[in-house]
């Protein structure tokens, strides 16, 4: 290990040896970052997985921009607990239940969808009823003691009945089994849950920052620098990079990974080795505002 290398982390420096094809595809894979905002949320879900069971259970709505880090927080959780799960009388086999609500949602879609993420034989042409029967036999089989559902927004896109009927059934699942939902989605999600008073009085709300300037980001591009195998130093942290990450990216983490990546990709290529100023504008990147203003 040169003196220019000791920026990286052990498994980052072996990576560096990869031929460029397997480095690349090294530098594409997902990783997680811990950084304050994530960590409180997994505290928050913590709390909520280990609520005892009362007649009113709490709930969570967490709400932020579109790629802003609150799918891949609420999915890591999950697989974290599945993982750990030990399949004997005395442990939970799914504690955490993720399901996504569809593009065009209804009780029954919803239905379906959980059965299908808990691997469970059904027909598509059950009843209703008899898929919510067979929903909550599946959750008492499993022991499921939290509900995540993602993508709540996308309920506005349906007709207010079937909007109705899916909170409905939110609602109602939540009270029968006598467990905590997470609700998650965009800002949007808010007004969806708000067209059922009840519903918006059980969740707290839980809003997921834009990125700042700050210490906390700074502590984000450090880590990310040394998860990433350049065998130049990129220094992230520099004011002049840093800033001009936080403005391509527009401040939502999900842009933030995909820019550093995109950018360590292009350095390999172009034999650069470092993400730097010019390496940043050589890949063409095009800010989130600009892409969604292309397609109004």
């Amino acid at each position: 290990m040169t003196s220019e290398q000791e920026h990286l982390t052990p498994k980052a420096l072996a990576a560096l040896e990869l031929p460029d094809e397997e480095r690349i595809a090294y530098i594409n894979r997902d990783r997680w970052i811990g950084y304050p905002v994530a960590q409180e949320v997994e505290r928050r879900l913590e709390s909520l997985l280990a609520h005892p069971k009362v007649q009113r259970m709490p709930n969570l709505l967490l709400v932020g921009d579109t790629n802003n880090g609150k799918s891949s927080m609420v999915k890591r959780f999950a697989r974290k607990h599945l993982g750990e799960a030990k399949f004997d009388e005395e442990t939970n086999l799914v504690p955490v239940l993720y399901v996504e609500i569809g593009p065009a949602p209804d009780e029954d879609s919803f239905y379906s969808d959980i059965l299908v993420s808990l691997l469970a034989p059904f027909k598509y042409s059950m009843s209703v009823a008899q898929k919510r029967e067979e929903v909550y036999r599946m959750f008492r089989y499993v022991g499921v003691r939290l509900i995540i559902v993602d993508e709540i927004h996308n309920m506005l896109a349906t007709r207010r009945d079937k909007q109705q009927a899916l909170l409905n059934a939110i609602k109602r699942m939540g009270n029968v089994m006598q467990v905590p939902i997470v609700g998650v989605g965009i800002k949007d999600a808010a007004r969806a849950i708000h067209t059922d008073p009840q519903m918006a009085n059980r969740f707290e709300p839980y809003s997921l920052p834009i990125w700042r300037n700050d210490k906390d980001f700074l502590r984000f591009l450090v880590s990310f620098e040394r998860l990433v195998p350049l065998k130049h130093p990129s220094q992230l942290v520099s004011s002049t990079l840093a800033r001009k990450i936080l403005a391509m990216s527009e401040g939502r983490l999900g842009e933030i990974t995909q820019l550093l990546k995109r950018a360590a990709v292009h350095a390999v290529e172009s034999r650069r080795e470092k993400i730097d100023a010019k390496t940043l504008d050589d890949i063409d990147w095009v800010a989130p505002s600009k892409r969604r203003s292309a397609l109004d």
